[in-house]
């Protein structure tokens, strides 16, 4: 059985551009590693700085965050409480700054995000990458200037351990096919949005490709076994991760039934059972 990770997916990165600054918001948890990453971006000489996802509503985080501005733009992976929350005061802050996210339900002052390049601000050139899976609205941001690149991941991939597939809304497939994609940026660090920074975000995406099969073909077995629920799946799958993260855990074990084509038969007081038709 592949055992909980909980260590970096690809070695640590030894250094970022200088025009990255990252500040880790006090919301420490295990869902959440040392705090959410809220990245600061501005390329040496610009104005305005972009902030990557803001993190909680905590006043001291989203004070010194605004203490690197002006910010020209707030740019949201996905819609994550611990990514979002802060999004509104932090706009107020900043004086009105637009906010964009793929979720209109988290965009203000703007169009959702899209794929394809923003325009210039910054004095960098930024390309969104949809990398739907963790969530149906998780983005990647792929950012460059002078010949140095960085993927911004938000929670497709940590900076250790792995992340969860947030069934129903997020899916397998697509959280697969999305780190094929991310496989191609070789030796381009990823920023995450928990975690530390990882020098290459290929080899990351490559080893979270070998944990979710892996991970498959631990669920088929549970199946064949005998479980006849997602929480009897997780409990022979998830042995090995406390307790506390079973909930979680069950999110992902919902999106690996649905990708192999077991159905969930919720089957009222009795509870969820299972059928392969």
């Amino acid at each position: 059985m592949t055992g909980h990770v909980t260590a970096p997916a690809a070695a640590l990165a030894d250094q970022l551009p200088g025009w990255v600054t990252l500040l880790r918001a006090p919301n420490p948890g295990p869902m959440t590693l040392d705090g959410t990453n809220t990245w600061v971006l501005r390329a040496p000489g610009a104005r305005q700085a972009v902030v990557v996802d803001p993190g909680p509503a905590d006043e001291a985080h989203l004070a010194a965050v605004t203490a690197y501005g002006p910010v020209g733009l707030v740019l949201i992976t996905h819609g994550h409480p611990d990514h979002t929350e802060g999004a509104p005061r932090l706009a107020d802050l900043l004086g009105g700054v637009p906010v964009l996210a793929a979720d209109a339900a988290h965009t203000a002052g703007g169009p959702p995000l899209a794929a394809g390049a923003l325009p210039a601000v910054a004095g960098l050139d930024v390309r969104v990458v949809p990398t739907p899976g963790h969530t149906a609205d998780s983005v990647c941001l792929l950012v460059e200037h002078a010949g140095e690149r960085v993927v911004l991941t938000g929670d497709t991939i940590l900076g250790r351990g792995t992340t969860v597939v947030a069934h129903p809304d997020g899916h397998l497939g697509d959280y697969l096919a999305s780190l094929e994609l991310l496989s191609t940026y070789r030796g381009v660090p990823a920023l995450p949005g928990h975690g530390p920074a990882l020098a290459d975000c290929g080899a990351a995406a490559d080893f979270y490709l070998a944990h979710r099969r892996a991970r498959l073909d631990q669920v088929r077995a549970a199946v064949a076994a005998g479980a006849r629920t997602p929480a009897e799946v997780v409990a022979a799958v998830y042995a090995d991760v406390d307790r506390s993260l079973w909930w979680a855990a069950e999110w992902s074990v919902r999106a690996q039934l649905e990708h192999l084509g077991v159905e969930i038969r919720e089957s009222g007081p009795g509870g969820a059972g299972l059928e392969q038709p």
